[in-house]
């Protein structure tokens, strides 16, 4: 097998909106849900918000010259919905259009494709206090933000992203409730992924209108590579329900039109779905031009006692409330191997795996691994470089899964590695690094660490350059 990438093959890095802007209540904008729960005591650690973040509203010219510097050929970023529209309804804010305007401008300048996504997670407040994505008027409110921004950019970005991770919108949002806005509520849970993929359909459909038709329109997915820990009839039930509600709750509707046909039945004790409407799977069922799948590490599960534990989130914090309702007694396993920051297994073998099922998933669908990447104890050396070979294997064995599955007969355009710098990480504040460049938060000082070196040299040949100790 060679190790090199096709032409114009896409090479990126993805960042999020709150987790680098800063510039929390600067030119107009109001409150997001994670404003509020980061600044709720006890929601993150060591009460982090971001509020400055890593400040990127301020360095971004600085920010982007770093991606030049590394030769990266696209640039995802998300757009602060309540930067743009701070009450999730009206007209824009201009002076927050116009960061994004800057932003755009300048990434061409420097040769880079933008790819902005619309939503990564930040609702504003005053559409969570009006009742939130558990609530049918927030996708109609999104396909309203949706049109002001695409009628704003779309005549310079060309890639464009409803959603970023609805699963953990849904289930880590209003289930589990360790990301904002932290509620616990089983079937809110249920009915926020529905809104969300009415929102992903709508939205679809008010860029079309609002954009040239070249445009390209997509979804980030981050679906669940689930493998059972036997064959038994029982575990691989297990692995269906999960994949159910990872999976297919999302993607069943989005590229099929229907949601899985047991789905109903598994979370009947739940909700009795009455808040799907006629004509729904209809909206949400909108022509795709990519899809982006987001991918960290797998899942092993198995069925429990029914007694016991129900399921529990593997690897998304510590909570006493379960992110998969109606999945019945599943327990989570930890997978053998070794392990990020992050405590998330290493296995470049899943995205393999994930790029080949959607292959067969969606025929003539091309794929962008939209987000991939590892958390590392990362700490500049006596020589104030940074060096992170743990970071390097793994971006090394997940682009060999990359480069074997377009071999096997994958369409993958693309690869944004997670994430350019180090920033705000949810509820684990600053604790965790993700970033090829190094951020010291003291300073803001940013620093290429050696993995970006490398990508860079990757980027450069098209070429996978060794890892160390490979």
């Amino acid at each position: 097998m060679s190790d090199r990438f096709p032409p114009g093959f896409l090479w990126g890095a993805a960042t999020s909106a709150y987790q680098i802007e800063g510039a929390a209540a600067q030119d107009g904008r109001t409150p997001s849900i994670w404003d509020t729960f980061s600044h709720t005591p006890g929601r993150t650690a060591g009460g982090d918000t971001g509020d400055v973040a890593v400040d990127h509203y301020h360095r971004m010219r600085e920010d982007v010259a770093l991606m030049a510097e590394l030769g990266l050929t696209s640039y995802r970023f998300s757009v602060s919905w309540s930067r743009v529209q701070p009450t999730g309804r009206g007209p824009a804010v201009q002076r927050g259009l116009d960061f994004y305007r800057r932003l755009v401008d300048e990434l061409l300048h420097h040769g880079i494709a933008p790819a902005l996504t619309l939503y990564h997670w930040d609702l504003p407040q005053e559409l969570e206090d009006a009742g939130g994505w558990p609530a049918r008027e927030t996708a109609y409110r999104f396909a309203e933000y949706g049109a002001l921004v695409g009628a704003a950019l779309g005549d310079r970005v060309e890639r464009w992203t409803t959603l970023n991770e609805p699963w953990c919108s849904a289930f880590l949002g209003y289930a589990s409730g360790v990301h904002a806005p932290g509620r616990t509520d089983p079937a809110a849970s249920l009915r926020a992924a529905h809104h969300l993929n009415l929102a992903h359909g709508e939205a679809t459909s008010a860029l079309r209108a609002a954009m040239p038709a070249r445009n390209q329109i997509a979804v980030s997915l981050n679906s669940a590579v689930v493998r059972p820990r036997s064959q038994d009839a029982a575990d691989l039930d297990a692995v269906r329900r999960i994949d159910d509600l990872a999976n297919g709750i999302f993607h069943g509707p989005m590229l099929h039109g229907a949601y899985p046909e047991r789905l109903f039945a598994d979370t009947a004790s739940v909700t009795d779905w009455s808040f799907v409407h006629d004509g729904d799977p209809r909206a949400i069922h909108q022509p795709l031009d990519a899809l982006g799948l987001n991918y960290y590490t797998t899942s092993l599960v198995s069925a429990a006692d029914p007694h016991g534990a129900d399921a529990r989130a593997d690897g998304h914090g510590a909570s006493p409330h379960s992110p998969w309702p109606g999945a019945g007694a599943v327990a989570f396993h930890q997978p053998p191997g070794e392990r990020t920051a992050m405590g998330w297994t290493i296995d470049p073998s899943g995205l393999y795996d994930l790029l080949l099922r959607y292959a067969k998933e969606a025929p003539g669908l091309p794929l962008l691994v939209t987000e991939n990447g590892a958390a590392c104890d990362d700490a500049p050396g006596p020589d104030g470089a940074v060096h992170d070979p743990d970071r390097i294997r793994y971006l090394h064995g997940h682009l060999a899964s990359v480069r074997r599955a377009i071999e096997a007969g994958a369409d993958v355009r693309g690869y944004y590695l997670w994430s350019l710098m180090d920033n705000f990480e949810w509820s684990y504040g600053f604790g965790k690094r993700f970033g090829a460049v190094y951020v010291d938060y003291a300073t803001l000082a940013r620093t290429p660490k050696a993995s970006a070196r490398w990508y860079a040299e990757l980027i450069r040949t098209g070429e996978l350059p060794p890892a160390p100790g490979a």
